[in-house]
């Protein structure tokens, strides 16, 4: 493990900081991101990546370099299953295209400080423990069989507990308020629906973890390239949504890439533990390896993906499961057809159950 200077973990803050002041400067005003200034943004985030890893390769060596790098493109893939959840998160809630931008920014920062938590608890139990990553290969090797196999759980925005127990809390309105979260009724403060979309993002992400967090730390356990890799990956997530927001649906070998991914991975998890655990003599992948394996495995399912175009538009499934979704009648806890209601921005109302 390298050990990283203050001045190095000080940079990573200060760019993460002054990246995500401009994009909130550059997008206070809220309005619909279209294809060209999504594809700006991504060549942004995706260029400040490749750059950091430039500067880690030359300061911190070979070895860290390969591994950020490994980290990241591993981050970057396993998000992809992000999007499809956002799309699904933002179909239930109806929220409004020109409002999608700040909520997925406050998304970033919750996940930004829940990675940071999960990640650095990971590096402290694997660098105590190292037989625990005998659990996190079982993890990843179960992630790729459901993928494989399609068995990958349903997400129902409307059941999440997390926007149940934000309902418990504080009230929420069923109308848009503009970009509030916050908003005064009969002289109370309460919450507006997309608050409760944040919150369904974020409770989305800690799910997601299950599976990058083992991930990376198959890679590395050096804190600074596992946590900048992380953040690096995260960050571009939203200019990586409303970039591929139409196109998702054409990736449909992209969860059986995944799953080798996941799979090999885990495999990779199993040696490093038997290395550390059983005998030195147990081989470990390298991680340069890894980063070969992870480029060809990703490039072959976008290449089958666009080759054989899926039969079904997936996108169209989406807004059938949201418009299909049941609204609860919080009077007796039934679902009812339900007619929805205009709210301020325009747009129908959001579901959100009242139980």
């Amino acid at each position: 493990m390298n050990v990283v200077p203050w001045w190095a973990w000080a940079a990573f803050g200060a760019v993460v900081l002054i990246l995500l002041a401009i994009d909130l400067l550059a997008h206070r005003g809220a309005h619909i991101i279209g294809f060209k200034e999504a594809a700006w943004w991504s060549a942004l985030w995706v260029g400040v990546a490749i750059i950091f890893g430039i500067v880690v390769f030359f300061t911190l060596g070979t070895t860290a370099g390969v591994e950020y790098t490994t980290a990241w493109l591993l981050e970057k893939s396993l998000s992809v299953d992000n999007l499809f959840v956002f799309a699904l998160i933002f179909g239930y809630f109806k929220v409004p295209r020109e409002y999608q931008h700040r909520v997925l920014f406050f998304g970033v920062i919750g996940a930004l400080v829940f990675r940071a938590i999960f990640l650095a608890a990971g590096v402290a139990i694997v660098s105590k423990f190292a037989a625990v990553l005998f659990v996190f290969a079982a993890i990843l090797l179960y992630s790729a069989y459901k993928l494989m196999k399609d068995e990958e759980e349903s997400y129902d925005p409307g059941n999440s507990i997390a926007v149940r127990l934000l309902r418990k809390i504080i009230p929420v309105q069923d109308e848009y308020s503009g970009t509030k979260f916050f908003v005064k009724e009969a002289g109370k403060r309460v919450a507006t629906p997309l608050l409760a979309v944040v919150v369904a993002i974020e409770a989305a992400d800690l799910v997601f973890a299950v599976d990058s967090v083992p991930a990376v730390l198959a890679v590395t356990d050096d804190p600074f390239i596992v946590y900048s890799s992380n953040a690096f990956a995260i960050l571009g997530l939203r200019a990586l949504y409303f970039l591929l927001a139409g196109l998702l649906e054409k990736f449909h070998y992209l969860s059986k890439g995944l799953a080798i991914i996941l799979a090999f991975i885990g495999v990779k998890l199993i040696l490093q533990a038997g290395h550390k655990v059983i005998s030195t003599s147990i081989p470990e992948i390298p991680s340069l390896v890894s980063l070969v394996v992870i480029i060809v495995v990703l490039a072959g399912s976008i290449i089958l993906s666009l080759k054989n175009p899926p039969e079904e538009d997936s996108a169209d499934v989406i807004d059938e499961v949201a418009a299909d979704s049941p609204i609860v009648d919080p009077t007796d806890g039934t679902s009812s057809a339900g007619t929805s209601t205009t709210g301020t921005s325009g747009t129908d109302s959001p579901r959100l159950d009242k139980s």
